[in-house]
Formats: structure tokens, sequence, C-alpha cells
């Protein structure tokens, strides 16, 4: 068996591939690594270069429509400035992949994680995210708000 020690890169594809340089770049804040303009792609670094990337790649008019997630692993503080932060640029934070607005992160008490998802302009789902210390509590289902996780761990900071 082979040892993975992560994933390098993923990749979505996009109906206006300009647009979206400038969302993963404006919004989300990756820095862009290289863009092949003949394949109608652009490549970003995510957490730094040579250490993972995300690729864009343009179908134009295909009617073919998917709603594919990725998840980005930051910081608890991030995470949690993320919500005033994606409203400045006109976005809205949500619990879970087009679930309920928020006005703080959710955790998933079965990891822990602290959480904030949002939608890119092709509707996929992103999420900022950061592992929470303390115990996780596979025995709680759903999410619950980052306060009342804050309660229940005994503080989370």
């Amino acid at each position: 068996m082979i040892p993975i020690k992560g994933l390098y890169e993923s990749h979505l594809t996009v109906s206006d591939l300009s647009r979206s340089i400038a969302f993963y770049r404006d919004v989300v804040g990756l820095e862009l690594a290289h863009t092949i303009p003949a394949r109608n792609a652009a490549f970003f670094w995510v957490g730094g270069r040579d250490r993972s990337m995300l690729g864009l790649w343009s179908i134009q008019s295909s009617p073919l429509r998917l709603r594919l997630h990725i998840a980005f692993h930051t910081g608890l503080d991030e995470v949690e400035q993320s919500i005033q932060a994606l409203r400045a640029k006109g976005i809205v934070p949500r619990n879970g992949g087009g679930g309920p607005e928020i006005d703080e992160p959710v955790v998933f008490p079965w990891m822990p994680a602290a959480s904030v998802y949002f939608d890119d302009p092709d509707g996929h789902s992103l999420e900022y995210i950061a592992i929470l210390p303390g115990k996780a509590r596979p025995d709680m289902s759903g999410t619950i708000r980052l306060s009342e996780w804050r309660v229940l761990d005994g503080g989370v900071e």
C-alpha cells in the first residue's frame, strides 16, 4: 500500500473562467498559479505554493451542471471572521451546502470542527473549516452553533 500524505489537487468546472478567476482570487483569497488560455483552464495554489492546487476548467456553453464541494482548512479565527468577510463581498454564509444563512460558524460535533459554507458563482459548495480541540462527540448528530459548542466543551479558543 502507498502511504498518502494528503490531497494535492482538485478540479472544478465553471461556466465563466474570468469570473471564477476573480472570485477564487478576490473572494476566497487563493493565489493564481497559472492559466492556460488555449485549454480554458486556471490553477490556484491552496495553502501556499507547492502545497496543493485547485484547477478551474471552463465548460463554456455545456448544459451539464454539477454542484461539487471543496473545503478549505483554516484556523478558527479565520472561520469566525469569514462570515463578515463573505457578507462584505455579497456572499451568503450558510450552514452546510445550500443550508440556511448563519450568523456564526456551526460545529460538527462528531469531528469536532467549526465550519462556514458558501457558494461560488457556479453554485459549487465551498467551505472554510477548522478542526477544534476537545473531545469528539459522535453521539451528537447534525450541527450546533459555535457558541453552543463553547458552552458544551467548556470553552474553545
